[in-house]
């Protein structure tokens, strides 16, 4: 790209964040075409200091989401394969012996950079699967006694392919806890697929893209979207769909305390992202699916078997403030 970068074409001052924030938002729906709503939730999470978790099919799209938000927003990126013989050692590091020094020497591994791509991470055994647990929670590493901070920002990105398919191990409850949002893909509409079979390949556009923003920038935001007015109705109303999923007996384990707090942060970021002065039900109700569906686990007489059908029952048992 000739000429002045996107960073200096920005405005200054107070509104650049959020000018940054929609330009991302422009030149990310320009690559992943006919998916405005996983952007936007995908930014919100990223906002929200949560992890985001995209489960469908091969070749819909995840892993090109990934890289464009490390590229449009000025990340470090890195991406670990999750194959059946991946090891702890191979996420977190290692630390190796120099023998000029007689010392050992710690070498990092992928998961430091501040976004991080878990490929197909159920195609992992539990073990490593694991590895991601501390850094999730705690944005550091122990390795060999000693603990290592991650840097900021720090978010994961991690695709899944469905259950069914040869060669997954399930995530267990407590990683599937550690991502605040799950999303899907899904297929692109006609006029959309048309224009990716006839038009630009996409690698080659994202090669092209200028960072938007900067990693202390979009610090930054984060803290501007945790501060985003939410009022007392509107916390009545998380509370009274989070009372709904421990209470409906069409689910067996609903929302936990933590699982509530993720849908506040998740609501608040949403808000930031939309440009709302404050947090609308519209907020809650727009990021409810991806926060909770896969926290809550269906009853077995139920049947609202799938994850959407279940949050779309809990949202129409509770009253709109």
């Amino acid at each position: 790209m000739q000429g002045r970068s996107t960073l200096e074409t920005l405005p200054a001052g107070k509104d650049a964040g959020r000018a940054a924030l929609d330009h991302a938002r422009a030149a990310l729906g320009r690559i992943i075409l006919d998916k405005d709503r996983q952007i936007s939730l995908a930014l919100a999470c990223l906002l929200a200091r949560g992890h985001l978790l995209i489960e469908d099919l091969p070749g819909l799209g995840k892993t090109m989401l990934a890289q464009a938000l490390a590229r449009v927003l000025g990340l470090s990126f890195s991406r670990i394969q999750f194959t059946s013989d991946l090891l702890p050692a191979d996420i977190v590091g290692v630390s190796t012996f120099r023998r000029a020094t007689g010392e050992f020497e710690f070498q990092p591994g992928p998961v430091f950079a501040q976004l991080v791509l878990a490929d197909e991470v159920n195609r992992a055994t539990p073990k490593a699967q694991s590895a991601l647990l501390e850094a999730m929670e705690e944005q550091q590493v122990s390795v060999d006694g000693n603990t290592r901070g991650l840097p900021k920002p720090f978010f994961v990105v991690a695709t899944q392919n469905p259950a069914d398919q040869i060669g997954t191990f399930p995530l267990p409850e407590s990683q599937l806890d550690r991502f605040l949002m799950r999303l899907t893909m899904g297929y692109p509409n006609e006029h959309n697929e048309r224009e990716l079979i006839t038009g630009q390949d996409r690698r080659a556009m994202l090669a092209g893209l200028e960072p938007s923003a900067t990693a202390d920038a979009l610090v930054a935001l984060q803290a501007a979207a945790a501060t985003v007015h939410m009022s007392d109705p509107l916390v009545d109303y998380i509370q009274a769909l989070v009372r709904q999923t421990r209470e409906s007996p069409n689910i067996d384990i609903g929302l936990s305390p933590r699982g509530a707090q993720a849908l506040a942060a998740a609501a608040r970021a949403h808000a930031y992202v939309e440009r709302h002065p404050g947090v609308y039900p519209d907020d809650v109700q727009a990021v409810f699916t991806a926060v909770a569906g896969h926290r809550l686990k269906a009853a077995g007489n139920t049947s609202h078997r799938d994850a959407a059908e279940l949050c779309q029952h809990v949202l129409d048992s509770v009253d709109i403030p």
